[in-house]
């Protein structure tokens, strides 16, 4: 098991945030993982997720947003955010120089990066990765948080559990069709926002947890820049 590298990232006006550098020997890629918005990157999702690219072969870099650093519940507007996931992509180039790097998260830190990308591209980033897409709040579904992916120009995956109430299967499946060949959707069979799956479907979230790690590190592998 490959022990976390802590790290300070320096975010422009925002001073510095904590990372923590999963790289493994002879890793293959990094990427560049932001938390959701209630949680930061020590959470035992973020953690496991973490190890196991390790397991695969895949560095990971996690990092705080700047209001998670604070200890804060409220999330940093949106160019805080972006400039931590520039300020984050830039690190994991200097830390991991020569590998592939890919960006994005779980939920608020996946779509902060991908409205990052849809700005100015990441330098670097050769594809970015969602656990989760907050398509839309709970109880309001709308796809306008989807509109920015039309200016991403890198491949996509989608990992999206098919009990997700902030992204419903009848709205994220036509996202991502939308987008096109840049655009992969996995599915996950009864996992909720948190990937979760309930005791009646015959798994536990371990197996979830497999089945995403395993999904993610094929998609890597298929990447033509690889």
């Amino acid at each position: 098991m490959v022990i976390p590298q802590k790290l300070d990232i320096e975010v422009a006006k925002s001073g510095s945030v904590s990372g923590l550098l999963t790289s493994p020997p002879e890793a293959r890629a990094c990427f560049v993982f932001a938390h959701g918005a209630g949680a930061g990157m020590t959470h035992p999702f973020m953690a496991t997720f973490a190890a196991g690219l390790g397991e695969r072969g895949i560095a990971t870099l996690r990092y705080q947003f700047p209001y998670m650093e604070k200890g804060s519940r409220r999330p940093d507007p949106p160019a805080v955010a972006h400039a931590t996931v520039r300020a984050a992509v830039a690190e994991a180039a200097r830390a991991c120089p020569g590998l592939p790097l890919i960006a994005g998260g779980k939920s608020f830190g996946g779509r902060m990066t991908s409205q990052a990308q849809a700005i100015t591209p990441l330098a670097g980033v050769q594809g970015l990765a969602f656990l989760g897409f907050p398509l839309h709040p709970a109880g309001k579904p709308s796809s306008e948080r989807a509109n920015h992916l039309a200016e991403v120009q890198v491949p996509m995956l989608f990992m999206q559990g098919t009990r997700d109430n902030l992204a419903e299967l009848t709205l994220i499946e036509p996202v991502v069709t939308r987008i096109g060949p840049l655009a992969s959707l996995h599915l996950v069979s009864g996992a909720d926002h948190s990937f979760h799956v309930p005791a009646r479907s015959g798994r536990n979230d371990r197996e979830v947890m497999k089945e995403i790690l395993d999904t993610f590190s094929t998609w890597i592998g298929a990447l033509e820049v690889l």
